[in-house]
């Protein structure tokens, strides 16, 4: 029983929520300011993680060493990318219509992209190796065994949280999307350009979901089409905890998922996997707005 409460799962836990935290802020953001639960969001984290591995290959193919920094660049821009694409194409549209057609869009943007990766002749439904670009090392601290993989997933998740919080609160641009999550007509009254604001938003989630899809490759060395299905899910429960719609709430939630899946995994793999939508459930029937929810709800 010890060895399941142990520091070592810990760290495991604070890991794993780095990478939810991530996605999640993708959900939270889009959320904040167009009130979409956009749900194609984990396979913008999948195609975040195809294009670091195919970029990897460029490099490996030329016999030379990936930079890190160039990956992790490429994969989030091929997150934001499809991000905004899927704005433009299929969520714009809609922007004034009933929410359930934007919900539907969304199921089905999900859908698309996973069978479209799918039928793709050099990439396929299999499962694939993701090469190492970091070589591993190990070291102790107290009776925990990290290796740098942690650090490094903790540090750029961080790192982007910073960033973000920074954007948010101290920029035009992350005033503007403030105002724009609080009232959208008033803001263009105010001459706020509200589409410009929303294509940030979805380019800034799609990034984040992509520099997660990287360090999921990283740390859990395989990719596949549906990758994105349960950690998108997961990370969509984190912002619901945390509070949907609130940037702080969602970081916060997705520590918490991280490390109660962390937990219940090391009693039980199947536990695991299921602790999220007990969590959800929970939630939903004692604090719906979430852990942050009350004080911030509706705002980003």
């Amino acid at each position: 029983m010890s060895s399941i409460f142990s520091l070592q799962q810990l760290v495991n836990g604070i890991q794993l929520g780095s990478i939810y935290a991530l996605i999640a802020l993708g959900y939270t953001m889009v959320y904040g300011i167009v009130r979409l639960i956009n749900f194609a969001h984990g396979d913008f984290y999948m195609i975040g993680a195809y294009a670091a591995f195919y970029a990897v290959n460029v490099y490996v193919a030329q016999h030379v060493q990936a930079p890190v920094a160039v990956i992790l660049l490429v994969s989030m821009a091929a997150g934001a990318l499809v991000a905004e694409l899927a704005n433009r194409l299929a969520y714009r549209p809609l922007r004034y219509q009933p929410r359930l057609s934007s919900l539907i869009t969304a199921i089905g943007v999900s859908m698309f992209l996973e069978y479209f990766f799918s039928a793709l002749p050099f990439i396929g439904p299999s499962y694939q190796a993701f090469p190492e670009i970091i070589p591993k090392k190990l070291f102790t601290i107290g009776s925990a065994t990290l290796s740098n993989y942690v650090v490094f997933d903790i540090a750029v998740a961080a790192a982007l949280m910073v960033f973000l919080t920074v954007l948010v609160r101290y920029t035009r641009i992350g005033m503007a999307m403030r105002a724009v999550s609080q009232d959208k007509e008033a803001a263009k009254l105010m001459g706020i350009d509200v589409e410009r604001v929303i294509s940030v938003t979805f380019l800034i989630g799609g990034a984040f979901a992509g520099a997660a899809g990287l360090l999921t490759g990283i740390t859990y060395p395989r990719i596949f089409p549906y990758m994105g299905i349960l950690p998108g899910l997961k990370a969509f429960i984190a912002a619901v905890l945390g509070g949907i719609g609130n940037i702080p709430g969602a970081m916060l939630g997705s520590y918490i998922m991280g490390i109660a899946e962390t937990y219940a995994s090391a009693y039980n793999s199947l536990l695991g996997e299921g602790i999220a939508f007990a969590i959800l459930i929970l939630v939903l029937l004692f604090r719906p707005q979430g852990i942050l929810g009350e004080k911030t709800a509706d705002k980003i």
